[in-house]
C-alpha cells in the first residue's frame, strides 16, 4: 500500500535565506503520507512514534514542487512500520521569467526516511 501528496513549496514555507525552505517542512510532509497510510489500513489516523533515520539529500526552494510517497513496510500489532521519499519534480525557471517552470527528466530526491507509527487496538477499525 502506497499513499503520494504533490504540493508546491511557497514562499511562506522558505525558512533560510535564498528561498530555501526548512528540511523539517519534509518530514511534515511524510507525516501527513502517514497519516494516510493509516486511515486507509486501520481507520483510524494513529499516531507517529518515532523515526528511525532521516536523509537531507538535496535543498529544496519556494516554487518547487515536490511529490512525497510513502509505503507500509511491516505490520504489528498496533505498530506499522513506514518509508518514505520526497521528490522534486518542478522546478521554478526564473532566470527566463518569473512565471516559468520546467518539469523535471528525473525528479530529483531531496530526503528520504523511515520510521514507525501506531494505531492503538481499540481504534483499530479495519483488518481484524
Amino acid at each position: 500500500m502506497k499513499s503520494l501528496i504533490r504540493l508546491r513549496m511557497s514562499a511562506h514555507d522558505a525558512h533560510y535565506g535564498g528561498n530555501l525552505v526548512d528540511g523539517a517542512r519534509m518530514l511534515q510532509l511524510f507525516g501527513d503520507v502517514a497519516t494516510e497510510l493509516l486511515i486507509i489500513n486501520d481507520g483510524d489516523e494513529g499516531l507517529f512514534c518515532a523515526y528511525d533515520s532521516v536523509e537531507f539529500l538535496a535543498p529544496v526552494y519556494a516554487g518547487d514542487y515536490i511529490e512525497a510517497v510513502g509505503e507500509i513496510t511491516s505490520v504489528g500489532n498496533s505498530s506499522r512500520k513506514m518509508k518514505f521519499e520526497a521528490r522534486k519534480v518542478i522546478v521554478p525557471r526564473t532566470d527566463i521569467n518569473e512565471s516559468a517552470c520546467d518539469v523535471l527528466a528525473e525528479p530529483i530526491v531531496v530526503c528520504r526516511a523511515s520510521g514507525t507509527c501506531v494505531v492503538p487496538k481499540d481504534k483499530q477499525r479495519k483488518n481484524k
